[in-house]
């Protein structure tokens, strides 16, 4: 990829899943990273302080297929759904609305991008194929401890689930509004327990209705205390809602996340029955620099 190609090596800012840059998930862009290596992409990761940046390493703005790659301000992510679906958009912005196809370390992502009212560009990922099984009883009570959370705070409706869209994702959800409110954890505790099964956040979610979730994600193993929003947990989040039997043929859920920050995001979460993949939707808008 070259400078030929019209994609900038600068380092562009994105707000994800909102179309106010004063909501969503901040996300640093860069959309020619050809000349960096991975302490370099590292650095530049860490020096934006987002939880998550996305390089564009190789691609053909032609054929309209990229290489993705990930960081976290210590580490590095196999899959990021805010990163991507704002990489998308600025993409979009310069060379069209229209399919995208990344190839990222979990594999490969199709990502449609389309223009909307005002010209806010959407972009909806589709994730690789998803999982889930229930948590075992270390796993949860080793969490719940770091969380400072009770068994009797969780809703006895929705299991505790790991679940998996490209990274693992420990899914509990609060038996009342209150509970995720509340939010004041151990980091260190949470980030231990949390390296040691290789889980990316914690997805902590309270159902509103069927179709209306609230979240929020503590992300200590990327050295952010919470993630505005989280669109690789919520593809996560679809899949566990089939594992559980929830998804009657199909299934479009809103997630808001966000809120408790005063952050608010909104992720639309698509998932058949048919299929083990899932479909996440959101907008994403520029940052000033």
């Amino acid at each position: 990829m070259t400078k030929a190609s019209g994609l900038t090596s600068d380092i562009l800012r994105y707000a994800a899943f909102s179309s106010d840059p004063r909501g969503g998930n901040p996300a640093g862009v860069v959309l020619d990273a050809s000349a960096h290596d991975d302490a370099g992409m590292l650095a530049v990761a860490a020096e934006v302080g987002y939880s998550e940046t996305a390089f564009v390493t190789a691609g053909d703005p032609a054929k309209r297929r990229f290489t993705l790659r990930y960081f976290s301000p210590l580490a590095e992510v196999g899959f990021c759904g805010h990163a991507t679906v704002a990489t998308a958009v600025a993409l979009a912005e310069r060379v069209g609305p229209g399919e995208l196809v990344f190839e990222t370390p979990v594999g490969e992502i199709p990502v449609l991008t389309s223009t909307g009212p005002g010209g806010t560009v959407r972009a909806t990922l589709t994730s690789v194929a998803t999982r889930s099984r229930p948590a075992r009883d270390d796993e949860l009570d080793a969490t719940l401890q770091a969380l400072g959370w009770a068994r009797e705070d969780l809703d006895p409706a929705l299991p505790p689930h790991v679940a998996f869209a490209g990274n693992d994702h420990l899914v509990l959800a609060a038996a009342s509004r209150a509970r995720l409110g509340d939010l004041a954890y151990d980091f260190d505790a949470l980030a231990g327990v949390m390296r040691g099964h290789g889980w990316t956040t914690v997805h902590l979610v309270w159902r509103e209705s069927p179709t209306l979730f609230h979240a929020r994600d503590p992300f200590p193993v990327g050295g952010v205390v919470e993630d505005p929003a989280t669109g690789a947990a919520a593809a996560a989040f679809g899949g566990y809602l089939r594992a559980l039997g929830l998804v009657p043929g199909a299934l479009a859920i809103t997630v808001r996340q966000g809120e408790d920050m005063g952050r608010p995001g909104e992720l639309l979460v698509e998932v058949d029955a048919s299929d083990p993949r899932v479909r996440v939707s959101g907008e994403a808008v520029p940052l000033a620099g």
